[in-house]
């Protein structure tokens, strides 16, 4: 392209601490969460007509780890395309070159809160079993694409007024995961499995047991192991469930396995000791989703030792989530990633810069067209056109939160939906 012609196409604008040099069709630029990984806002698309929340990779090429994750994020979202995961509609960048290419801005759908908004609703039955449901369909899509996520947490899944949910973030790549003896860094471990905590080999219902982390937080209103940092989750973990059998600690590594049996021994409480009656909503209008359906899923998926826990498949199957069961969500066609090597390629910076850059182009070349990715008269909706008889019964949220949240696994920028995000 012109380089007159693309400098005309874009330009800045102050968004609290930083600058975004964004494409002209975004409009109306307001802060709506900052972290880790960038700074998001929303913003109106004079092309789609609709708003959109635009995420700027925060130095996505300040060292390898960024870099990495910058790449995988963007491979990951070009790839998938479900409607319980978060879509991609454009992808930019303001630079002309390789050589002056710094910025990454990521084009998605805006919702209206994060998860951590809705725990603090009342949720009857039918809604909190919609929302797993949910959640269990967009990881299920991840996991036959190889995706195992690894770090699901409220933060990271988002919703609409219409009790639609979506999965924002691709979670860990495997060569980041850290062991309970590393080095502790600050980050969200409430969510994480035993096994990603331990350092341990993991399947794809590492994800069972986050689902059933918030799924506790749902019911109870408050985390359930909010540990200080790794090790202190841990032993929040068997505080509650109680220490696990020799046959789960024989697996550990002897270093782990050192440390686990030399901490005082805990027996942990019944399913109806941590969720009695009174935390959940009042049996259904159609009594068919119970209290004691929801407990029952909640021991199946807060398991220890991950060979005893329920798979993704099985919960899908469970009584209280295969009343939404739709076998178009369920068995939607799998993502194709391209690069088989995503999560075990290592390379230096500007070797990752330089993947980017192309993938960013490939985006362009795509779209250039007028061609874009997304499919606006399906996003965002809880019911199909010929719905069934489950689907006419999908509820929305009653008291829809106010559209403040973050896209991206990020905090919001302040109090200005119905209350805080948690950590």
């Amino acid at each position: 392209m012109n380089r007159n012609k693309r400098e005309k196409e874009y330009y800045s604008i102050d968004v609290g601490d930083s600058t975004f040099m964004v494409l002209k069709r975004y409009q109306n630029l307001r802060p709506i969460g900052s972290g880790a990984q960038g700074i998001v806002c929303s913003a109106y698309d004079h092309n789609l007509e609709r708003n959109v929340a635009i995420k700027k990779l925060s130095r996505p090429f300040q060292n390898q780890t960024h870099a990495k994750r910058a790449y995988r994020e963007l491979v990951l979202m070009k790839c998938v395309n479900h409607k319980n995961i978060i879509g991609l509609l454009n992808v930019f960048t303001p630079q002309k070159t390789l050589e002056e290419f710094q910025d990454v801005y990521l084009v998605m759908e805006l919702m209206d809160a994060n998860l951590c908004q809705v725990i603090q609703m009342e949720l009857d039955h039918e809604r909190l079993s919609y929302l797993l449901y949910q959640m269990l369909c967009g990881i299920k899509h991840l996991h036959a694409a190889g995706i195992i996520h690894r770090d699901l947490k409220p933060s990271n899944i988002v919703v609409k007024s219409d009790c639609t949910l979506k999965i924002l973030d691709f979670g860990l790549a495997r060569t980041a995961a850290t062991g309970l003896l590393m080095t502790p860094y600050v980050v969200t471990r409430y969510y994480r499995a035993p096994e990603v905590i331990l350092g341990m080999g993991y399947q794809a219902n590492v994800d069972v047991w986050s689902v059933g982390c918030i799924m506790a937080e749902m019911v109870r209103g408050s985390v359930l192991f909010p540990g200080t940092d790794h090790i202190d989750q841990w032993n929040k973990v068997i505080e509650q469930l109680g220490t696990p059998s020799q046959e789960f600690l024989m697996k550990l590594n002897q270093s782990v396995r050192t440390y686990v049996e030399n901490r005082p021994r805990h027996a942990g409480y019944s399913f109806e000791k941590l969720f009695p009656d009174v935390l959940f909503p009042a049996d259904s209008e159609h009594n068919k989703l119970k209290a004691s359906q929801a407990r029952d899923l909640l021991s199946k998926m807060l398991v220890i030792d991950a060979s005893k826990r329920i798979s993704v498949d099985e919960a899908l199957q469970h009584p209280y989530i295969n009343v939404w069961y739709d076998l178009t969500e369920v068995e939607a066609p799998p993502p194709v990633i391209t690069d088989k090597q995503l999560d075990e390629r290592e390379h230096t910076v500007e070797e990752w810069k330089e993947l980017i850059y192309k993938e960013v182009l490939d985006w362009e070349e795509r779209t250039k067209n007028g061609v874009i990715r997304g499919q606006p008269a399906s996003i965002g909706a809880a019911v199909s056109s010929s719905p069934t008889a489950h689907q006419q019964r999908r509820p929305s949220t009653s008291t829809p939160p106010t559209p403040t949240h973050s896209d991206g696994s990020l905090e919001p920028a302040g109090a200005t939906g119905p209350v805080g995000c948690c950590r």
